[in-house]
């Protein structure tokens, strides 16, 4: 065969290819783009550190509350507005029902669902280290917010307030409207919490710098308002004198302010609370209560989620994010929203 025939056979040949592949690049151009566009963003996000959801467009993050009472239903707000904010991060939020072995229950949940990141309001902080040490086990990053375990290790932040600072700034301001004098009792939290041991703490600290004060009653009323309220029966009807009641948190000094309403004492004692919610700053309106102090709930709420965005993403966030109380009184409640 000559020369120039083999060439036009080849070149017929070459024709042929082209027309098939013509032929048959529809079902095949598309996918094979898309295959090279998911490889590009996986490879983008192992190099980012990103997990694969957030490649995908959505963070997952499971979220554990103790109990969702009016505060920490503000927390929870809080979560919901950053999620929304940043628009590629999914919640599920739960409660446990104030029980511990629900909460690791819901903390399990959330491993074996594979979400890229766990945040946990402990119900006990004194009991959170099964939690952490499953989370740190599956290598998902864990974030506590608002009650703060006693033992986190390096790289497990907290995002809160000071505790001690709160109940601090509580007394010192019930001792002031008291000129230095009277019987104080403490409504304690739940005395398992952070938050309970410490804001108790700063309240009898300044109690021990007041030579004319003493605490004669305290007892845990489990953060609740029906029970706060039930306590102040209990000491009203012992018939001992209180002059302050320093309360640690707002539930409880709303149920205090309940009793002491109900047998007509409630002028001749000085109320105090933490939270700054919108019922407190309704009974400080009505002048039922002189003092609380506001706890950015929905701070605290979104520097949760976003330092778990951040963790889930390979970057890193300081063991302590600092949310800071501030003093509320009748002649700045007006700054504050509840």
């Amino acid at each position: 065969m000559g020369a120039t025939r083999i060439r036009g056979v080849i070149g017929a040949l070459l024709m042929s290819a082209l027309i098939l592949g013509a032929c048959t690049s529809g079902a095949t151009t598309a996918p094979s783009a898309a295959s090279a566009a998911a490889t590009a963003a996986a490879t983008a996000a192992a190099s980012s550190g990103a997990p694969a959801s957030q490649a995908a467009g959505k963070l997952k993050i499971g979220v554990t509350f103790p109990i969702l009472d009016q505060f920490l239903q503000t927390v929870a707000d809080g979560m919901n507005a950053k999620a929304k904010e940043l628009g590629n991060v999914e919640l599920n939020i739960v409660a446990a029902q104030e029980k511990t072995d629900v909460q690791l229950g819901q903390v399990e949940n959330f491993i074996s669902q594979k979400v890229d990141a766990i945040i946990v309001i402990p119900v006990d902080t004194d009991a959170a280290g099964p939690m952490t040490a499953k989370a740190q086990a599956a290598k998902i990053p864990l974030v506590y917010v608002n009650r703060r375990p006693s033992d986190l290790p390096k790289g497990v932040p907290y995002v809160g307030s000071d505790s001690l600072y709160a109940g601090t700034v509580e007394m010192e301001q019930l001792a002031k409207l008291a000129n230095g004098k009277g019987n104080v009792v403490i409504l304690i939290g739940d005395p398992a919490n952070e938050a309970a041991v410490f804001r108790t703490k700063g309240c009898k600290d300044v109690v021990a710098k007041n030579p004319g004060m003493k605490v004669t009653k305290e007892q845990s009323g489990n953060w609740q308002r029906d029970k706060g309220l039930a306590i102040m029966e209990n000491w009203i009807q012992s018939g001992e004198t209180i002059d302050v009641v320093c309360a640690n948190n707002d539930e409880m000094a709303l149920g205090a302010i309940q009793a002491l309403k109900n047998a007509n004492l409630l002028d001749k004692v000085l109320v105090g609370g933490v939270d700054a919610t919108k019922d407190a700053l309704a009974a400080m309106k009505a002048k039922e209560l002189e003092v609380t102090v506001f706890q950015d709930a929905k701070g605290q709420g979104g520097g949760g989620v976003d330092a778990a965005v951040k963790l889930a993403g390979g970057g890193t966030v300081p063991d302590l994010v600092d949310i800071p109380y501030q003093l509320v009184t009748p002649e700045n409640m007006s700054q504050f929203g509840g």
